[in-house]
């Protein structure tokens, strides 16, 4: 017998064979995953194999069956009588430990974006004088948002390496990605993996800001919701566009009983009643990091991991601690991080916030008609004359990797292989391809990115 103790929010999946089921697809469990783009609790591809449910002590017996599991942390909202100024402080000697803690002494490699999570890392890692490459990557021909990284690394005086993600970067890294990731995300999301290489001779060890903009915000609900107000409020936050139709096609193609969505209903309900919250905000939150982040999130943590090791300041089981006593008025809004960020290095504060643009977290207040309208126009202006000269502006992976003939062609090659045709017939995956390809590109992406990833799945177990 083992003991494994699994995080609050654990970086990777643990899988573990439970007993009286046979090694058989879970096909409901796949019907939920294409709807939602991660498996759901401990769901996986298969009816005899589950994943370890996050801050759980579990006993494995000597072949590798789950034989107990006790929760040793449950989610819960009790706020402390505390003020916004004191809460910065307790969050600055918090952060900037588990920060110092995971980096001490190392060459740190910071993928920078233009939001707050990685900015605030910045700001930790120039305090401590950590010994730091900085990178980010834009879309080729998208926004460039490695121009505002570029400048809170100046700031952070750390060096930087600007990356493109270039058209079709998937077809020659996706059997590689399909063996990281075990095809538990789809492919179009994992962008890091057109330049993975590149990155990894950059440092000895990542320092990852995941799951801050989850902990250090609120979704401005009312109070006490009750789970069955809760959950529409929840699926629309879950559910992929198109994501619900695929699953409802799969799960009549495969003629499996009951009705889909009454299905993922009573499980979601199911899932809400046991986290003993009753604050809707809390309550959603806690949702989050026990279901979404393990499964969503975390998986393509493994790409980063397949090079070097990596370091989450979020993710510390004392973050999570630190949240659940801190009043939702003062997570609301992201306050927390502005505060720190301003108090702590005001020419980082500066540079433009991503979410404001074109305003900084000193004067993000104006980002609002109509003190924003002349960006907006600007911004607008330089679409339409692209449109107009037919330059597509990307904004999406998916863009990269399913538009134009050689990507339709790649496409089209691994999702007709003669393997997945045997699980999934040709005239459903024919009719997502012509539903993509011919009417709401950006509603139907998630659907062929979601048969894009269950053909390799299919295709790395041909056994099935």
């Amino acid at each position: 017998m083992k003991i494994i103790k699994t995080a609050i929010i654990p970086s990777k999946q643990t899988f573990v064979k439970v007993k009286s089921q046979p090694h058989k697809l879970d096909f409901k469990a796949i019907c939920v995953y294409t709807a939602l783009g991660f498996f759901l609790d401990d769901d996986t591809y298969w009816l005899d194999t589950k994943v370890l449910s996050p801050a759980t002590l579990n006993t494995i017996d000597e072949n590798g069956y789950l034989v107990k599991s006790e929760k040793w942390f449950n989610w819960h909202y009790t706020p402390k009588n505390i003020t916004l100024e004191d809460v910065v402080t307790e969050f600055t000697t918090l952060f900037e430990s588990i920060v110092k803690e995971q980096t001490e002494s190392k060459k740190i490699i910071l993928p920078l974006s233009g939001g707050l999570d990685s900015r605030t890392q910045v700001v930790a890692l120039f305090k401590l004088n950590a010994n730091v490459n900085s990178y980010s990557y834009s879309f080729q021909n998208g926004y460039k948002e490695s121009s505002i990284s570029k400048k809170l690394a100046k700031v952070g005086e750390f060096s930087f390496s600007e990356f493109i993600i270039p058209k079709g970067y998937l077809w020659h890294t996706i059997d590689k990605l399909a063996i990281i990731n075990n095809c538990y995300s789809e492919f179009t999301h994992p962008r890091q993996m057109a330049v993975i290489d590149e990155v990894s001779k950059l440092g000895d060890c990542f320092s990852l800001g995941h799951w801050g903009d989850v902990l250090f915000d609120s979704d401005n609900l009312e109070q006490h919701l009750l789970d069955n107000e809760l959950l529409p409020i929840l699926k629309k936050k879950v559910l992929k566009k198109g994501g619900l139709e695929l699953a409802k096609s799969l799960w009549n193609h495969w003629g499996l009983e009951d009705d889909f969505e009454n299905y993922l209903d009573t499980r979601l309900i199911s899932l809400l009643s046991k986290i003993d919250i009753t604050n809707s905000n809390a309550k959603l939150r806690a949702f989050k990091s026990m279901y979404w982040a393990p499964r969503w999130t975390s998986i393509n943590l493994s790409v980063f991991e397949s090079v070097a090791p990596i370091h989450l300041p979020y993710y510390d089981d004392r973050m999570c601690k630190f949240i659940c006593e801190i009043p939702e008025e003062l997570l609301a809004n992201r306050q927390i991080q502005i505060e720190y960020i301003k108090k702590n290095n005001t020419e980082m504060a500066k540079v433009v916030w991503q979410d404001a643009r074109p305003f900084n977290l000193l004067n993000y207040k104006y980002a609002k008609a109509p003190y924003n309208i002349p960006y907006r126009f600007i911004n607008k202006s330089k679409r339409v004359f692209n449109d107009t000269i037919g330059k597509q502006f990307v904004q999406r992976n998916w863009e990269l990797q399913f538009l134009g003939k050689e990507n339709k062609e790649k496409l089209v090659f691994h999702l007709f292989s003669e393997e997945f045709t045997k699980v999934i017939d040709v005239s459903l995956i024919q009719d997502y391809c012509n539903l993509f390809y011919k009417t709401d590109q950006v509603y139907y992406s998630h659907s062929l990115s979601m048969l894009l990833t269950l053909s390799n799945f299919i295709k790395t177990h041909k056994n099935v």
